[in-house]
């Protein structure tokens, strides 16, 4: 008599979980296998083809503009890194060589013009592309903008302080300033500082050329490569330093995106042909808002009828005040920066309480990373 064999529920739950697992493991083997094979395809793409070199520039510029500069190389290698530096900077020296041909035509204020025609002095508008968000504002008198410096010696000052010291209507962040290991202390510019007409701060002589981002006695923006001596002689009377101009007498410096300095936010500053003033606030590395390219900028300016146009500090020193309110979203996680220079604007400008801070002391001997 045969004896029927029997296989206990034990042994067939066993079987089952060693199928599972059979299957389990061969879905982690093709996930690992296709994960890697794609891994290798993207690589060949980002570092072997035009496209992905194109992206790969476009990250490296982006990091450029950071304080995480070093970082570029392990996209483009060291070599390649200093190169592309050097060629930008040789690239806004040589933007700021053409000179003004005068296109702006300004018109005389007057303060007997009916209200009805009267320009507001101020107005606010948000600007955005596909990788930004933003604010426009418009000046409609560039005599009404003044250069605001720290009211205390040794350390810079928060734009809003500026703004909420000095009773202005609105404050932009302005010209670059020294910043050792992108820590330093914000109080000592570079270039030149000019407000009331006076020089305030000049480390090049009188002799020496600054790219420069300011404003003559007429109310025209000057912007490019001057020596001192020939914004004296323009009677040039707000100006901070600073670089790319981008728009000249009407024309895009930029060519495209790939030449656009990466991406990042950005403070930059322009005329239209009837002397009103623009300036593009833009956040950057934030969720909302990545950042905007030079090029971004100058598309935005040429529509709004920009005929110049030259870059100001951007980074974590982008900001707009208006109203005691910080209107934009800086971009550090510590909130506003502390800086040398900002452009201020008032209602009775040449009644602003603005001084000198820099006046007596020896700029040699100022030490920019001491807080």
């Amino acid at each position: 008599m045969a004896v029927q064999q029997t296989t206990s529920p034990q042994s067939r739950a066993t079987r089952v979980n060693n199928r599972k697992r059979s299957v389990g493991m061969r879905f982690i083997l093709y996930t690992i296998l296709s994960f890697s094979i794609l891994s290798v395809l993207s690589l060949c793409w980002f570092f072997l083809t035009a496209s992905g070199t194109s992206v790969r520039l476009m990250m490296a510029d982006t990091l450029i503009t950071t304080q995480h500069r070093d970082w570029a190389k392990y996209l483009i290698g060291s070599e390649e890194l200093q190169k592309r530096v050097e060629a930008y900077w040789k690239q806004f020296d040589e933007m700021g060589d053409e000179k003004d041909k005068g296109i702006v035509q300004l018109e005389p204020v007057s303060s007997t013009a009916p209200v009805a025609v009267k320009k507001e002095l101020v107005t606010i508008e948000p600007i955005s592309g596909t990788n930004f968000k933003g604010q426009l504002v418009t000046i409609s008198d560039p005599k009404k903008l003044r250069i605001a410096v720290p009211e205390k010696v040794g350390k810079g000052e928060k734009v809003s302080s500026m703004v909420k010291r000095t009773g202005a209507i609105l404050g932009v962040n302005g010209g670059g300033f020294i910043d050792p290991n992108w820590e330093g202390n914000g109080f000592q510019p570079e270039g030149i500082v000019i407000s009331g007409g006076k020089i305030f701060y000049n480390d090049k002589g009188m002799n020496g050329t600054v790219q420069v981002v300011g404003i003559d006695k007429e109310g025209r923006m000057i912007a490019g490569k001057y020596k001192v001596s020939e914004l004296v002689e323009m009677g040039v009377q707000e100006a901070v330093s600073f670089s790319p101009r981008f728009i000249v007498n009407g024309v895009g410096q930029i060519k495209s995106q790939a030449d656009g300095w990466g991406i990042a936010p950005r403070t930059s500053m322009a005329q239209t042909k009837d002397g009103s003033i623009l300036f593009a606030i833009i956040d950057g590395r934030q969720k909302h808002s990545i950042g905007a390219t030079l090029y971004d900028i100058q598309e935005i300016f040429l529509a709004h009828g920009a005929v110049t146009a030259a870059n100001l500090d951007g980074g974590a020193s982008t900001v707009l005040v208006h109203n005691n309110t910080i209107i934009n979203k800086p971009s550090s996680e510590y909130g506003e920066r502390y800086l040398p220079t900002a452009w201020l604007l008032f209602e009775h400008p040449e009644t602003a309480p603005i001084k000198n801070v820099w006046e007596g002391l020896d700029i040699r001997k100022i030490d920019p990373s001491k807080w």
